[in-house]
């Protein structure tokens, strides 16, 4: 079996190790991946793997703080958008569908680590994503108060949006079995989209 160079890929080595990494430890968790998993997955030796990242920790912890910047990265660009009230809060949903669409497997891996507490790469999951849940919940708060939105309890409302978007990814090959059909196709993630927002619009605007 030969390396892959990057000269032979339009990615670099290190960027198909990291996106390999990110399907088998979305797919088998942490404990049932190993390296040379990853590095067959890649179509490189183990040695070459570790040129790259030391351990599996290691790996584990760059894939999941790629997985963290892309998703922050798609909410801060909504959340800074000058639109306001319904507007503002429907691009939100919507960068959280367009980005879990692209790569669902960052559904599955967040699902795993929320589960785990963040044990093996030790990020306190919940404590990172709090100024932003805090953010989230005074805009809605805030517009509640303007009387722009129907009055909820903030953090709730977003709990259940996370909700909303997050189990419908992860929980994907049950949702087949419900729809007769395959739940990640672009049409039915739009069509679910589409529901979450109005969903959420009509029990929002007054």
């Amino acid at each position: 079996m030969s390396d892959v160079t990057e000269e032979s890929s339009s990615k670099t080595t290190r960027e198909l190790i990291l996106d390999e990494a990110l399907h088998c430890f979305a797919d088998r968790g942490y404990e049932g991946t190993s390296l040379n998993d990853i590095a067959a997955g890649v179509g490189i030796r183990r040695p070459s793997l570790l040129h790259h990242f030391a351990s599996k920790e290691a790996l584990y912890t760059d894939v999941f703080e790629m997985l963290l910047s892309e998703w922050l990265e798609g909410l801060e660009v909504a959340m800074s958008s000058p639109a306001s009230g319904w507007d503002k809060a429907e691009l939100v949903i919507r960068a959280g569908f367009d980005l879990f669409a692209r790569t669902p497997d960052y559904v599955r891996i967040m699902r795993r680590e929320a589960l785990d507490s963040g044990v093996h790469v030790g990020v306190d999951l919940s404590g990172f994503l709090r100024p932003l849940f805090d953010s989230a919940c005074a805009y809605f708060t805030s517009e509640m108060d303007a009387g722009h939105f129907r009055r909820h309890n903030a953090q709730h409302l977003i709990i259940t949006g996370y909700g909303a978007i997050l189990t419908y990814f992860s929980d994907a090959p049950f949702i087949d079995e419900l729809l007769n059909d395959q739940a990640l196709t672009p049409e039915n993630v739009r069509d679910h989209c589409d529901h979450v927002v109005a969903f959420f619009r009509a029990a929002l605007v007054a």
